[in-house]
């Protein structure tokens, strides 16, 4: 379990492919967490186990489905990548709860700079019907693992939009993003409790 409150930006090292699927190596330098292999970490929403850390370079292992699911595929050497450790007992809840599990991914198809006039930075990201259901006004997303507020959405074109502080440009990657780039999406899981279980009753109710 985590927040979507960012505590470091990481670099990717390297990626190999695997029997299994790929090995990621992150590059956590200028953090001080020190996790232990077993640990969970989320990489840009992601949740991965640490299978190893050996000179201050930590190795991810990802099978098909996660690649499938999320933006993992298209990392490369160089690439920035925001990092979160899983939640404590006693840590606050600064955030919103984030499972780790990514839904799917959004493609980014605007970036509005008003900051200068007052309007705020904003980002625009466009959806698949399956993550849309999931999005409601002024609820909570996890984009690139960032607990973030959905300022604005259309659910017929399918896209939503969200307003960025001066923190978060700062301290995540989300201000570089540009039109085009794509982005991991996890849906509030309170929200996707309630759709799936609805969905259920209608279900045995047509049934019955």
């Amino acid at each position: 379990m985590f927040t979507g409150i960012v505590q470091h930006i990481g670099t990717v090292h390297s990626l190999a492919k695997t029997k299994e699927g790929v090995r990621i190596v992150i590059d956590p330098s200028g953090w001080d967490h020190r996790p232990r292999a077993g640990d969970s970490i989320a990489n840009c929403g992601c949740c991965l186990t640490l299978v190893s850390d050996e000179g201050g370079l930590w190795s991810f292992d990802a099978i098909p489905e996660t690649i499938e699911k999320t933006t993992l595929g298209m990392w490369k050497a160089g690439d920035r990548v925001n990092l979160e450790r899983s939640l404590r007992v006693g840590d606050g809840l600064d955030g919103h709860q984030v499972q780790g599990h990514v839904d799917g991914t959004g493609k980014v198809i605007g970036v509005e700079d008003g900051s200068k006039d007052g309007d705020g930075y904003r980002v625009r990201i466009t959806l698949g019907g399956d993550l849309m259901r999931w999005m409601i006004p002024k609820g909570s997303v996890a984009i690139d693992g960032i607990s973030l507020t959905i300022a604005d959405l259309d659910a017929g074109e399918c896209w939503i939009e969200v307003a960025l502080i001066p923190e978060t440009l700062d301290r995540t990657t989300l201000g570089a993003k540009v039109v085009g780039d794509v982005v991991n999406i996890e849906g509030d899981a309170m929200v996707k409790t309630i759709v799936h279980t609805l969905g259920q009753m209608d279900i045995q109710g047509r049934l019955a």
